[in-house]
């Protein structure tokens, strides 16, 4: 007996079991049930965690600053935007306390990792602004490096003796993580200072002056970094927990 309709397209009903052989063909099966394992496991720790609480004054007064940012203070004129997107008022006023309860959540689960994990990762957080020159002999880097120290302009060498693309904006390489320098070049730049040139160094058979601009080192203070770190690691506590699940897909 086919189940009952899931979706009803034209007229035309599509059940559950048809709907599963549409996402199979298309390739999208996997993802539909990965994001149904992650809304489960999500909505499953927020019940069972007596630290997720929301006030509903929260939820509500969220809403009530979103309508009077969108200009949707007319009870119409939002009942037409709900309808527009596909959700009603009950659905949306669930969807914005979920996310609330979300990122208490994040923030329970990361935040006694968190000082771990941000020093465990440290040296490529942290990163370092510099300018080069690449020539391809030891001979010329010695002879660059000469010039710089009697007076040249590091910009104008770059300009005109560097092999590197950066070349044309006076060797700038911008900011570079710590951890993805080779170790010959980290360890000369972490004991340096900034102005300083160092070098020649060998790198993949050619030759590098660099100088230092600024060291740019990272912190949990820096809110945008904190927050992509406590998602790192939510992500990576989730995976684990659907891991365990056991999963069995019945369409019938």
């Amino acid at each position: 007996m086919e189940s009952l309709a899931f979706l009803t397209i034209d007229d035309q009903s599509i059940s559950f079991r048809q709907a599963v052989k549409y996402l199979q063909v298309s390739g999208k099966l996997g993802h539909f049930i990965g994001d149904v394992l992650r809304q489960y496991v999500i909505e499953q720790e927020i019940q069972t965690r007596e630290d997720i609480f929301i006030s509903p004054a929260v939820t509500e007064q969220t809403i009530i600053d979103f309508r009077l940012k969108n200009q949707l203070t007319d009870p119409q004129s939002f009942q037409d935007w709900l309808k527009n997107n596909g959700t009603d008022y009950a659905t949306f006023h669930s969807k914005v306390a979920f996310g609330f309860k979300l990122e208490k959540l994040k923030a329970a689960i990361t935040e006694p990792k968190l000082q771990e994990f941000f020093i465990e990762r440290k040296i490529f957080l942290d990163r370092v602004i510099l300018s080069r020159i690449i020539v391809d002999n030891r001979e010329l880097a010695e002879e660059l490096q000469a010039q710089i120290e009697e007076g040249a302009s590091f910009e104008q060498l770059a300009r005109e003796y560097s092999l590197a693309d950066d070349k044309i904006v006076n060797g700038m390489m911008g900011p570079v993580s710590r951890g993805t320098m080779p170790d010959i070049l980290r360890a000369a730049i972490d004991v340096a200072s900034p102005g300083k040139v160092i070098g020649p160094i060998e790198l993949e058979e050619r030759y590098g002056l660099f100088r230092v601009e600024q060291f740019l080192s990272a912190s949990l203070e820096d809110t945008q970094l904190k927050q992509a770190l406590q998602n790192e690691l939510f992500e990576k506590w989730l995976a684990e927990k659907i891991q365990k699940l056991t999963v069995k897909l019945q369409v019938n």
